[in-house]
């Protein structure tokens, strides 16, 4: 442990190159990882202690930095570095994502409540007499929470506390977190569920770092069986984080833990308020915070005892950060584990091939699960080609597809439309002058969104009222929408089935958690006979009732030079089947395509995962691609276009010439132009044995970037735009 030294390197959460400076007040002292108050300019900051002090600044001429009495713990600031060192930012920029919680470091702000005192109001009112009664258990209540309990007005409270009937009680700022009983509810497991429970259990009594594939197909209870590993930890007396992909997912797995537990875990994602981001930052501190359920920021959160990490569908890209500091969470979590020196579960259905070679390789451990849960059972998965269905203009559903609909909804069952694009169309196109409508400020095409009558731009938000004209040539009445989106499938759908209940589940229409768990919900209890949606409902729900998976166009997956496309695709289609057939009843699968002679397609029928993936490895290893190699993107920005460009052609001259390495461009990114800028984009392939960070590392501390261009680095890129 460092000794505590009167100066001290303090790392402030700005992209600054390093910590600075700083003095300590006198009679104080502070070790790696406290929080202190540090004065920048004209303004003050909450920084870390981070090292030793330099001493390249006279001391006379040191500022004072102020301890708050907080401390980040060691493992996090050995994280921060990690991931700073790896993402090639500086590291407070890195600190900033575990400093974004305002007011997380104030002093407490205890809460006014009140409790029953020995004296006897001097009037006895109903409502008094209602007051009476509810604080009689002996425990203290705000006025807020007494006045609602009691259906009482404020006043009522006022009043009895006026009268000395009730004394007042000074609260701790928040309710303590509740508390999982990992024996609350222990459901009974499969013997492979049993078997990998077991594994994960054993794991968390060691408190050692240790990678575990959790691999199961859809519906075979894989949150069950990771479960108890959380109750083991919980046991232990440890924290458990569980990282899901989107907060949609949220909605039946809260419900799930809550069954198992007893109650909701505390919830961590961008859709809180700043009050509660507060609460559960310092419950997360205190340790108070048992289990937290969060996004992929919650990884920069203080835990205080972390004793296991659960990265629920690891697979999925929603865990890659793609803005400011770039980073991928599962790997991420993966270094946070190693650090904190706990086991870490990997669970997913369809795992990426990076994790399925470490697992086949035996760097992972590899827990598999074979069958799904119960008397449920796969579904079966037909191909419909439709270059042999006889197409009408504007409709999209075939006619083996609508036939199986009739089937379904006369059974009473339920059914999902799945198709990955938001919106009504999502091309307008002139029938007069061929004119595209695009978006003023990128290179990509307005989509239509008919129950708002508005066009909008999906990358930067956006958005105008649908012309009556053309922008080009004028022509009134000329526009066409191109191509279908959920909102033109579900047009097509009730005037085919106008009795149907159904509703439209995309981030449209899902604003907030609120609306995404009212719609889940009304599916899971029947009172909604198909959802017809985008990727938000292809995982991790459980839909007993739903029979019928339709995958409307399963060749969307078009890849801009990507090469996890093939991958991305048999992963998001394999989940939307997975919703099929999870109860008693069997389960259908229909896949239109255009191409059913694809990889991708013949795999998803054959239910053939382990060799799409072989396939796939095989692929990617003559190819070194990753996990055979290593990639690094470059991306420049700027509103002035020669500018970029001139910049890029500079960049790439500039490249040290390595063995084992590769520059690719500079050339114009898939969405030349985005939010206004301008974009180019360089790619470095390198050998699995070189050091890519070095290697960029090394190349751009000669390159001046002018100013007007940015410049990002994205060490292990999944998004190829």
């Amino acid at each position: 442990m460092q000794a505590p030294e009167s100066r001290v390197a303090v790392l402030l959460p700005l992209p600054l190159p390093g910590p600075y400076d700083y003095a300590l007040s006198p009679g104080t002292a502070a070790k790696r990882g406290t929080l202190v108050r540090a004065p920048l300019g004209g303004r003050e900051l909450i920084g870390v202690v981070w090292d030793k002090g330099e001493g390249a600044v006279e001391s006379a001429k040191l500022r004072v930095a102020e301890p708050l009495g907080h401390c980040l713990p060691a493992a996090l600031c050995d994280f921060i570095d990690w991931v700073a060192r790896y993402t090639l930012n500086p590291p407070g920029a890195v600190l900033a994502q575990a400093l974004r919680v305002k007011g997380a470091f104030d002093p407490e702000m205890p809460r006014r409540a009140y409790a029953l005192s020995s004296a006897t109001p001097p009037k006895a009112t109903a409502a008094r007499a209602r007051v009476l009664a509810l604080l009689a258990d002996g425990l203290a209540r705000t006025a807020a929470d007494i006045a609602e309990s009691a259906s009482v007005g404020a006043g009522v409270v006022k009043g009895l506390a006026e009268t000395g009937a009730l004394r007042e009680v000074l609260l701790p700022e928040f309710e303590r977190a509740p508390a999982p009983d990992p024996a609350f509810d222990a459901v009974r497991l499969s013997p492979d569920q049993l078997r990998a429970s077991e594994h994960m259990r054993d794991a968390v009594k060691k408190r050692e770092f240790q990678v575990a594939l959790l691999d199961g197909v859809t519906g075979s209870g894989k949150t069950e069986a990771y479960f108890e590993a959380v109750a083991e930890a919980l046991t232990q007396g440890a924290q458990a984080l569980i990282l899901l992909p989107e907060i949609a997912l949220t909605v039946q797995f809260l419900d799930r833990f809550a069954v198992r537990f007893g109650c909701r875990p505390l919830e961590w994602h961008s859709d809180l308020s700043m009050r509660e981001r507060k609460r559960v930052y310092r419950a997360a501190m205190s340790g108070n915070a048992r289990v937290i359920v969060g996004a992929r920021s919650a990884l920069f959160l203080p835990f205080a005892k972390l004793g296991l990490i659960v990265v629920d569908e690891e697979h999925e890209q929603a865990y890659k950060q793609e803005e400011g500091v770039i980073y991928h969470a599962r790997d991420m979590a993966v270094v946070r584990a190693r650090l904190e020196h706990c086991p870490i579960v990997l669970a997913s259905a369809t795992p990426s091939l990076e994790t399925f070679v470490n697992a086949k390789g035996g760097r992972y451990d590899w827990l598999k699960l074979a069958f799904r849960h119960g008397a449920a059972e796969m579904p079966e998965v037909r191909l419909i080609d439709m270059r042999a269905e006889e197409s009408v203009p504007g409709q999209f559903l075939s006619a083996p597809l609508r036939a199986a609909l009739t089937e379904t909804l006369a059974a009473g069952e339920q059914a999902l439309l799945f198709l990955n694009r938001r919106g009504y169309a999502p091309l307008t196109l002139c029938t007069a002058c061929g004119r595209k409508e695009t978006c003023r400020n990128c290179s990509a095409w307005m989509v239509e969104h008919r129950y708002r009558k508005r066009l909008v731009c999906h990358h930067c938000a956006f958005e105008t009222a649908i012309p009556a004209s053309c922008s080009q040539c004028g022509t009134e009445n000329s526009l066409i929408a191109c191509g279908p989106g959920v909102e033109r499938v579900e047009e097509e759908f009730r005037a085919a089935f106008p009795n149907a209940r159904v509703a439209v589940a995309s981030s449209d229409t899902f604003v907030g958690p609120a609306q995404t768990q009212a719609v889940i919900r009304a599916l899971s209890t029947g009172d909604i006979d198909v959802v017809i949606g985008t990727q938000i409902v292809a995982k991790g729900h459980h839909f007993p009732q739903l029979t019928l998976a339709g995958i409307v166009d399963a060749d969307l997956g078009g890849g801009a030079g990507d090469p996890r496309s093939a991958e991305r695709s048999f992963q998001l289609l394999h989940q939307v089947a997975g919703r099929s057939g999870r109860g008693e009843k069997p389960g259908l699968v229909l896949i239109q395509t255009r191409n059913p002679e694809d990889p991708v397609m013949l795999a998803l029928a054959a239910n053939s995962r382990d060799a799409f993936l072989e396939a796939e490895a095989a692929s990617r290893e003559r190819s070194l691609a990753p996990p055979y190699g290593r990639l690094a993107a470059l991306i420049l920005a700027g509103t002035d276009p020669l500018r970029v460009r001139e910049t890029g052609r500079e960049l790439a001259a500039a490249a040290p010439r390595a063995g084992g390495v590769t520059v690719w461009g500079p050339a114009p990114a898939f969405y030349q132009m985005l939010r206004g800028r301008t974009r180019e984009r360089l790619l470095v392939q390198a050998e699995k044995s070189i050091d890519i960070q070095n290697y960029v590392r090394t190349w751009l501390a000669d390159v001046k970037i002018p100013s007007g261009v940015r410049l990002s680095v994205d060490v292990d890129p999944m998004s190829f735009f």
